[in-house]
């Protein structure tokens, strides 16, 4: 069986949906999973064992470009896919695989796009609270699943490969090879201040964990390189070499490979959170605004720490430099302690 899959946009959403990729190939172990995606996604694809290749969506985000879509599509004819899935809501997320004329086209609704799939399903969403069980049930029957609990348990959660000499490699490149453990901090946010835990508390964890004996290392894209520099200029200064803003220094994979190396890390809801989590890092979470009740890390050693329920659409918060008031109210105190059980191996050798 030969499937394609047009897959998110969003480094969260791609890590959450290995969990699909992992229970088709549970049920079909010699299938060829062949996903679509913004080239970026690449080295997240890579380390899929199941994808047989990773093919470049290249047409952007909000873009229809209706005619590019139908060459795209016709120009996979040749493939002889059997089935895609089409994971994005979006109608024109869709039109690929029915230029490309795959016999079954599967996906929630969506956007209206009967026709365009033919093996649609209607979401409920309270019967599937979870994104990632959203991306499973679409592995099987509709039939089949009609509620979360009908899903195959425990659920495949998505697992990043990383091999040890590629550590061994990267780490030196960027100076970080020390006998002092390395400590992650992922402190950007996609869309701004709301989701991310404030500078001075980063800044306040990272002094306590250097003087434990710990480096810190900050992890995020381009745009946020300024908040990692905020952490940095707020520790004392004889610390700061202990603390290394990487943040739009590493590529993606560079990245990957560098979150496997901590030891820990501390993360805003973000998708390096996700990384983190799919790498089974030992993880402390922070959420605000967005709720761990719909893209929760998926991992058995994360530790949420949330002090309001419910979900907040705010893209700039309340409090001070536009952080969430729920997240200025999570202590730095708090997130060491839910981290201390993961470092106290390390401390004691």
């Amino acid at each position: 069986m030969k499937i394609l899959v047009i897959g998110p946009s969003w480094v969260g959403d791609m890590m959450m949906s290995h969990s699909l990729y992992r229970s088709l190939k549970a049920q079909y172990p010699d299938a060829q999973i062949d996903v679509m995606a913004p080239a970026w996604c690449r080295p997240l694809l890579d380390r899929m064992p199941e994808i047989r290749q990773a093919l470049a969506m290249p047409l952007g985000h909000g873009a229809l470009a209706l005619g590019e879509r139908r060459r795209l599509g016709v120009s996979l004819r040749e493939q002889g896919y059997d089935r895609a899935y089409v994971l994005p809501n979006s109608f024109k997320s869709a039109l690929v695989p029915f230029f490309a004329k795959v016999p079954t086209r599967t996906g929630w609704r969506g956007e209206m796009r009967y026709g365009l799939l033919n093996d649609v399903r209607i979401l409920d969403k309270t019967a599937f609270p979870l994104m990632v069980q959203r991306y499973v049930a679409l592995a099987y029957p509709r039939d089949q699943i009609h509620r979360a609990e009908d899903l195959p348990q425990p659920l495949l959660w998505p697992q990043l490969q990383v091999a040890q000499a590629e550590i061994d490699a990267v780490l030196p490149a960027f100076d970080l090879v020390s006998e002092r453990s390395l400590i992650g901090f992922c402190p950007g946010a996609e869309f701004g201040p709301a989701k991310r835990w404030p500078h001075y508390h980063y800044a306040s964890l990272a002094q306590t964990l250097i003087e434990r004996g710990h480096q810190v290392v900050l992890f995020g894209s381009a745009k946020d390189n300024e908040a990692g520099e905020a952490i940095r200029d707020t520790l004392p200064e004889p610390l700061r070499a202990f603390c290394t803003n990487l943040a739009g220094k590493t590529s993606l994979d560079q990245a990957v490979v560098l979150i496997a190396a901590c030891h820990a890390v501390v993360s805003n809801d973000s998708g390096l959170m996700h990384v983190a989590a799919a790498l089974n890092r030992p993880l402390v979470a922070l959420y605000g605004p967005s709720s761990p009740d719909f893209t929760p890390p998926l991992s058995h050693q994360a530790n949420v720490i949330r002090l309001i329920t419910g979900y907040h659409r705010v893209r700039k918060g309340d409090g001070e430099q536009g952080y969430h008031q729920s997240l200025i109210d999570i202590q730095p105190e708090r997130v060491l302690e839910a981290l201390t059980p993961y470092l106290q191996t390390q401390e004691h050798r």
